[in-house]
């Protein structure tokens, strides 16, 4: 499997968790000839947010995301090393054009979070632990200003949690579940689990589910998909058939397009009509701007 799937699923988690506490750009591209970045994050504040613990901990200061679905070897190690630096680069030159200072904390750290990570390459990184932070969090060099997140190694606590949900099997079928828990008492995580069951569905329809990877995927994201169908269900129930059909089309489109504003609102009805099948496909493939143009409205 690529590392399209989980790539597209992490920038979505981690956009939705962040952007509370700052900017946040996904897929950003760099003016050099290097891959587009993952995530870049520029917090709005130095204040630490407690409810997301670890993750919250590494986002009180401009810092990139590389999440990997498998362990990244030392190529792509470097590769992100040097997404980093470009970064780096671009504004150091535009405060220079500025003509502005830019303090060397004001720079750039990147976190590259892996279900996994050898000694092997710990050690040809020199990436080693530090005083004050989670097993499982190496950091290069210091002045290298990056770090390597073993994700299967973090402690099973709430204070990881968020960052256990990017793991890898079992790591990450028991950290949904978590996030299921905690949705059941606390609304404010129920968005969470809305994007983990909206991207079983995108899987089960756009990718080969015979591939292991895929499949251990869909396993990890079923304890969400189950929890976001009985609520739907239920809304159905209470609401009728016809409304329940349609807080489902709501909550679809919601979740792909991370709001309902008053063109998707409008276009509603006409997806009502469509075969759930049908319907599934076009709101799981189609952009905002191609949904729209296919459902005109007078």
């Amino acid at each position: 499997m690529t590392r399209q799937p989980h790539d597209q699923l992490a920038k979505e988690y981690l956009e939705e968790l962040l952007a509370p506490l700052g900017k946040v750009e996904t897929s950003k591209d760099v003016k050099s000839e290097v891959q587009e970045i993952d995530i870049w994050f520029v917090p709005t504040t130095t204040a630490i947010n407690s409810q997301l613990g670890l993750l919250g901990k590494m986002a009180v200061t401009s810092c990139l995301f590389e999440p990997y679905r498998n362990a990244p070897n030392e190529v792509e190690i470097r590769s992100c090393l040097l997404k980093l630096y470009s970064v780096q680069g671009d504004l150091l030159r535009e405060a220079k054009r500025e003509k502005r200072s830019i303090s060397e904390a004001e720079l750039p750290f990147l976190w590259i979070l892996t279900p996994t990570c050898s000694e092997k390459i710990l050690e040809g990184f020199g990436a080693k632990a530090k005083e004050g932070w989670e097993t499982g969090v190496y950091f290069l060099p210091k002045y290298q200003k990056a770090a390597i997140v073993a994700i299967n190694q973090l402690s099973m606590t709430e204070d990881t949690l968020w960052l256990r949900v990017l793991g890898k099997g079992r790591t990450q079928t028991a950290a949904i579940s978590e996030v299921v828990e905690l949705s059941k008492d606390n609304d404010k995580w129920k968005y969470l689990v809305r994007i983990f069951a909206s991207w079983r569905k995108n899987l089960e329809l756009n990718s080969n589910t015979n591939d292991e990877e895929v499949k251990e995927l869909i396993m990890s994201l079923s304890p969400a998909y189950i929890q976001q169908c009985e609520e739907w269900k239920q809304e159905g129930i209470e609401a009728g058939r016809q409304d329940g059909q349609r807080l489902m089309v709501e909550s679809l489109l919601a979740v792909r397009f991370g709001n309902l504003d008053e063109e998707l609102s409008a276009i509603i009805s006409q997806l009502m009509e469509l075969s759930l099948t049908d319907r599934n496909q076009l709101l799981l493939n189609l952009s905002r701007e191609e949904l729209l143009a296919r459902f005109k409205v007078d």
